[in-house]
């Protein structure tokens, strides 16, 4: 009677090593998502905390380092971005222009200095510009969908557009033009009216 005993408690102590161990790792697996969630809410600001960047100190900073390191790139990138995001066009270009002349072909700045050139009503430097940015990388999917944007509203150029945004679709068939629109169903509308 005794050995039934040992048998019937290993058999109990496995069952609850088992459940212990489910315990464990749904506990952890828990505590990895939530620490995973508030790592990108750090790193992904809501609106409110974007909103409250003071583009004025950070213009400020920028302009005392380039004045002190006049070569450095990445202050001018980052100098054209506080004017991209203050809605200064020109200011951006500017230093969008002086990052390019250290660093050229930085298909990222080509982009958005291409982008600033649309919104200042510059609509055939903004083309030149994303046509800079999609030979010095051929795949660069947003210089190639803003190029598309360019021609097909400020160019009045609605097959190039749509010949420019299939191309993509050829590079990323997915490519989303907006967070409820693909870009296939953009051609699709277009092609359609």
């Amino acid at each position: 009677m005794q050995k039934d005993k040992k048998i019937e408690i290993k058999y109990v102590t496995k069952q609850n090593a088992v459940v212990i161990g489910l315990i464990c790792l749904m506990a952890g697996f828990t505590a990895g998502v939530l620490f995973t969630s508030y790592k990108l809410s750090l790193s992904n600001p809501s609106p409110e905390k974007k909103q409250s960047i003071d583009y004025s100190k950070k213009e400020t900073a920028l302009k005392n380092e380039l004045s002190e390191n006049p070569g450095n790139v990445t202050a001018w990138t980052q100098l054209g971005h506080v004017y991209y995001d203050t809605d200064q066009y020109a200011k951006a270009i500017a230093a969008y222009e002086k990052s390019l002349k250290i660093v050229p072909g930085n298909a990222n700045v080509l982009t958005d200095m291409g982008v600033m050139y649309r919104r200042n009503k510059q609509p055939g430097e903004a083309i030149n510009s994303f046509d800079k940015a999609i030979a010095a990388d051929p795949k660069h999917e947003s210089a190639r969908f803003n190029k598309g944007i360019v021609l097909m509203h400020d160019l009045n150029e609605q097959d190039k557009a749509l010949a420019v945004w299939e191309n993509l679709l050829s590079i990323n068939p997915v490519f989303m033009s907006s967070k409820d629109q693909s870009l296939d169903e953009l051609i699709k509308h277009y092609r359609d009216h």
